[in-house]
């Protein structure tokens, strides 16, 4: 399966269940591997063929922006739906770690993979 990749993807997000999380922003990471929704771009070297990855993460920024999670799975589980909706990429893998939140740990995190429903 073709796809492409996002690794690295540094952004803020509220996500957490302890007071001092709900309150403010903190750095995430997020690592995604999104399906190309159809081989056309390879012939047609066209962006509007594949999933243009500034559009994914200008996207992934507003909406956090606007949005508050209790857990890394929940903000995993909304970040592959909206991949596979709005995007229409038929298998996604999504990373999300939350930094420095644990005494000598660099990340804590969820892995997942999702595809599209019929």
């Amino acid at each position: 399966m073709d796809h492409i990749f996002l690794h690295g993807i540094k952004l803020e997000a509220k996500v957490g269940i302890y007071r001092r999380e709900r309150a403010t922003r903190q750095p995430i990471e997020l690592d995604l591997d999104i399906a190309l929704p159809s081989a056309a771009v390879f012939s047609s070297c066209k962006v509007a063929d594949t999933i243009d990855y500034a559009v994914v993460v200008a996207r992934l920024r507003e909406e956090l922006a606007e949005r508050r999670f209790g857990l890394v799975e929940e903000l995993a589980e909304f970040i592959a739906r909206l991949l596979t909706e709005e995007f229409h990429a038929p298998w996604v893998r999504v990373s999300v770690a939350k930094l420095g939140i644990l005494e000598d740990v660099k990340r804590v995190g969820v892995t997942i993979e999702r595809g599209r429903k019929a």
